[in-house]
C-alpha cells in the first residue's frame, strides 16, 4: 500500500461515521478528529482527495489548497464510495474526481484551455474530455496538499505567507515536487493565482521541478474580473508554450 493510501485507511472509521443523508457542514468536518495542524488561528485539516496521485497525467492544474467546496465534496464521495464498497485507491480517486473543478470555472477553464492549443495538442475535440472520458490526462493539485483555513476562512495565500510558515512552506517546498516527481510524463503545469505561479517558478529555477509552466495563466474564477483581458494579452505565449509542450 503506497504512503497516500496508507494514510487515507487512518481515517476509514472517521469517515464511515459521517452522516449520509444529507449535505456534510463544518462542524462536521472542522473537527478535532481531521484536524492535522493548529497554529495560531491557522488550521490544516485532513482531506480525502488528495491522496491520489495520476502519475499518467499529461496535464497538472495547480492550486494554492483545497478550499471549503473541495474538501466538503471529496469527504461526500469518500462517505458515498465507502457505502458501495470501493477499494482504498478507487475510493481516492473518486474523491478527487467529485473534488475538481465545477461549475463556471470549468466552463472558463475549459474555453481557455482550447484557446491555447490543449485540445488540439490532445487530439481532443474540446478540452472538456480532460474532465470526463479523457480524466486520466489530467492531474489536479494543490501547492498545500490539505485543506488550510485562517480565521475560518480559506487560506488565500497571504495571510500568512506560504515562506512565513514553517509547516506552508514544507508542503510547498517539499512535500508538493516530490507529488510531481512521480508523473511519468514530461507536463504542462497551468498554476492558478500568482501565489502559486511564484512559488512552481522557484521550484523550476531551483531544478525541483520539471515541466512546461503557462506563466501569467490568469486564475479562471468569475470572480477574476481581469481574466479576459490577462488572458487575451497572454495568449500568444501560452500558445507557444503549448506548442513547445506538445512536440516533446
Amino acid at each position: 500500500m503506497s504512503h497516500q493510501l496508507s494514510f487515507l485507511n487512518q481515517y476509514i472509521e472517521k469517515i464511515r461515521q459521517l452522516p449520509r443523508d444529507r449535505q456534510l457542514t463544518k462542524k462536521d468536518l472542522l473537527t478535532k478528529e481531521f484536524l492535522l495542524e493548529k497554529i495560531d488561528d491557522m488550521e490544516m485539516f485532513f482531506a480525502p482527495h488528495n491522496e491520489y496521485i495520476n502519475r499518467e497525467a499529461r496535464i497538472v492544474i495547480v492550486g494554492i489548497t483545497p478550499g471549503w467546496t473541495q474538501m466538503k465534496e471529496a469527504f461526500e464521495q469518500a462517505a458515498l464510495s465507502i457505502h458501495l464498497g470501493e477499494s482504498l485507491e478507487q475510493m481516492a480517486k473518486s474523491a478527487k474526481m467529485a473534488a475538481s473543478f465545477s461549475g463556471a470555472m470549468r466552463t472558463n477553464l475549459i474555453a481557455m484551455l482550447d484557446q491555447c492549443g490543449v485540445a488540439c495538442a490532445l487530439h481532443l475535440e474540446s478540452s472538456e474530455s480532460l474532465f470526463s472520458k479523457e480524466r486520466d490526462l489530467l492531474h489536479t493539485t494543490s501547492l498545500i496538499k490539505y485543506p488550510v483555513f485562517s480565521q475560518s476562512q480559506n487560506y488565500s495565500g497571504y495571510h500568512p505567507r506560504i515562506e512565513s510558515s514553517p509547516l506552508l512552506n514544507n508542503y510547498a517546498y517539499e512535500v508538493f515536487p516530490q507529488e510531481m516527481e512521480e508523473m511519468n510524463h514530461d507536463i504542462l503545469i497551468i498554476p492558478l493565482g500568482r501565489s502559486v505561479e511564484q512559488i512552481v517558478q522557484t521550484l523550476i529555477s531551483e531544478d525541483k521541478l520539471k515541466g512546461f509552466i503557462l506563466a501569467g495563466f490568469p486564475h479562471p474564477s468569475g470572480a477574476n474580473g481581469h481574466r479576459k483581458k490577462q488572458f487575451q494579452e497572454g495568449l500568444d505565449k501560452f500558445k507557444r508554450v503549448v506548442e513547445n509542450w506538445s512536440e516533446k
